[in-house]
């Protein structure tokens, strides 16, 4: 991959590359090809890490725009708890990890019925049922996806390898970082006190 500018990205790649954040799926779908650096000879698929960036920023100022309470982020799998937690509690937005119920969003009858105005959600293809609800709500989704995705019910898409631990833990805490600066509760320059090491979940709770 070639070499960027430092100011080009919000985080250099000596931090993006090392955490896998480029790594695809072993396949690649149709809707995903747009996002694609390159297939090597050996078949590793690799996303473009300048439209990561790009997605970023994009969907942290689309987030921003949102009351934090109404944004519900959900993962289902162990990898994606650890930085979905901290992420909302940096964002104060709403997780959903673990088993997602059938008519959270959807049963007006389900006492804890929830009624997001955005969902994010960290792999559409595993948590289908949140998809799937959101879709028939009406309910705008973000979702981090990965080359073996498809984007048939995905509002906006958020190019990363979606399954690596650190990889997600990066992606959490750029976004985090990106949607304070955008409702201005950090400077344009500004740092999270959080590490990046705080987002990543650890490895007995991924080995779950």
């Amino acid at each position: 991959m070639r070499k960027l500018e430092k100011e080009d990205l919000l985080l250099p790649q000596e931090v993006l590359l090392p955490a896998g954040v480029h790594i695809g799926a072993r396949v690649k779908t149709k809707d995903m090809e747009p996002f694609i650096f390159q297939v090597k000879p050996d078949g590793l698929i690799v996303l473009d890490i300048r439209k990561f960036d790009e997605r970023i920023k994009i969907a942290a100022k689309f987030i921003s725009k949102f009351e934090s309470p109404s944004v519900i982020v959900v993962s289902s799998q162990s990898y994606g708890e650890g930085p979905v937690r901290k992420f909302c509690e940096v964002t104060k937005c709403v997780p959903i990890v673990g088993r997602f119920l059938p008519g959270t969003f959807s049963n007006p009858a389900y006492a804890s019925k929830l009624k997001p105005k955005l969902v994010v959600i960290l792999d559409p293809k595993v948590d289908r049922q949140a998809v799937t609800e959101a879709v028939a709500m009406g309910i705008p989704i973000v979702a981090f996806c990965n080359t073996d995705n498809s984007l048939s019910n995905v509002d906006l898409c958020i190019p990363v390898n979606n399954k690596g631990r650190r990889s997600l833990a990066v992606a959490f805490w750029l976004l985090a970082r990106q949607i304070l600066r955008e409702r201005g509760e950090l400077k344009a320059d500004g740092e999270l006190s959080v590490p990046i090491d705080d987002f990543e979940s650890k490895e007995e709770e991924v080995d779950q």
